[in-house]
C-alpha cells in the first residue's frame, strides 16, 4: 500500500518518488498559487464541494483561471480510489500560475497519511499561545489585494508562528488583530461556546472562511445549538464554556490552555467532536 499518491488533473496517477514541478514554477518562487486540504476518510474525501467552492474563490481573489471543477472532481475521485478505504489521508488540492514563461497553471493533487501529531491533538487537546498578527480588522476590506480571505501557498509566516509556539512550549496559536480581537489559527477556525450557543469570527475580519466551521454551524442548528459570528477577545475565549480549533483534518481540537491559563474542559463533553464528526460525514 502506497504511503503517498500523486495525481495530476489530467486524470494521470503518477510515481509520487519522480519529480513533478518545474524550477521556475511560480508555486516554488513566489508561493504563487492557492490550495485547499480535505480529509480522506472510509474511501471517501470529505465536504468536497464546501472545499471546491473555497478554491474557486481563493483563485478568483489570486486572479487565477477559475478551475474547471469537474476535471477537480473526477481527480479526487481517483487518488481517493488509489488511496484505499482502510486508513485516514490528507487529500492536497494544490493550483499555481505556473511557469515563469508558461501559460498554463499548474494543478496536482497529494494524499498522504495523517500525521500523528493531529492523532494527539484530536485526543488530549492543545495548549495554545496568542500572537499578534500585525494588522487591523478591516485590512481585508482595505487592501484585497493582501488575499487574507484566500488559501494561498504563501504558509512560510504560519509556519513561523507554530515553530515559534513550540519554542515557547505551546501545540498551536491563535492569532490577534492590532485592536487585540481574536482572529483564526495558522490552519484552524477558532470556535467558543457560551451555553449552547456557538461562536465564531466573523470572515469579514481578515480571516479564511472554515469549511468545517461552516459544516458545524450547518449541523449544530438541527441539535439544539444558536450559531452565530461575533467579534471575539482573548478574554472572552478564557470565561467560555469550551474553545475549540476546528480544521479540515484535525477536525475538533479541544483547546485545554491558553497563555498559560486553564480553560473549562468539562462542558459539552465530547459533544462538539462527536458533531463536527457527524457534519463532515454529511457535508457535501
Amino acid at each position: 500500500m502506497a504511503d503517498r499518491v500523486l495525481v495530476t488533473l489530467d486524470g494521470e496517477v503518477r510515481d509520487a518518488d519522480a519529480p513533478l514541478l518545474h524550477a521556475d514554477d511560480f508555486g516554488v518562487l513566489r508561493g504563487d498559487g492557492v490550495f485547499e486540504t480535505l480529509l480522506v476518510r472510509g474511501g471517501r474525501a470529505r465536504a468536497v464541494e464546501l472545499h471546491l467552492a473555497r478554491l474557486v474563490s481563493s483563485a478568483s481573489a489570486a486572479d487565477l483561471p477559475a478551475p474547471e471543477l469537474d476535471d477537480w472532481r473526477l481527480a479526487i475521485d481517483l487518488a481517493v480510489e488509489q488511496w484505499g478505504d482502510t486508513r485516514e489521508g490528507v487529500l492536497r488540492l494544490v493550483y499555481t500560475r505556473g511557469r515563469e514563461f508558461g501559460d498554463a497553471p499548474t494543478a496536482f493533487l497529494l494524499v498522504t497519511p495523517v500525521a500523528e501529531r493531529v492523532n494527539v491533538a484530536r485526543r488530549d487537546g492543545v495548549s495554545v499561545v496568542s500572537l499578534e498578527r500585525g494588522f487591523s480588522v478591516d485590512l481585508a476590506q482595505k487592501a484585497p489585494w493582501q488575499l487574507l480571505g484566500a488559501k494561498t501557498l504563501s504558509y512560510a509566516t504560519n509556519m513561523a508562528a507554530l515553530r515559534h509556539a513550540e519554542s515557547v512550549g505551546a501545540d498551536d496559536v491563535i492569532y490577534t488583530s492590532s485592536e487585540g480581537h481574536v482572529l483564526e489559527g495558522p490552519r484552524s477556525t477558532v470556535v467558543i461556546a457560551r451555553g449552547r450557543a456557538l461562536l465564531t469570527t466573523p470572515p469579514e475580519q481578515g480571516i479564511l472562511p472554515g469549511t468545517t466551521q461552516q459544516a458545524l454551524f450547518d449541523a449544530a442548528r438541527g441539535h439544539d445549538f444558536t450559531v452565530r459570528y461575533e467579534a471575539l477577545r482573548p478574554a472572552d475565549l478564557i470565561v467560555a464554556d469550551g474553545v475549540w480549533l476546528l480544521s479540515s483534518v484535525a477536525l475538533a481540537v479541544r483547546v485545554h490552555t491558553l497563555d498559560g491559563h486553564s480553560l473549562a474542559t468539562d462542558a459539552l463533553d465530547g459533544e462538539i467532536e462527536k458533531l463536527v464528526d457527524k457534519a463532515i460525514d454529511t457535508a457535501r
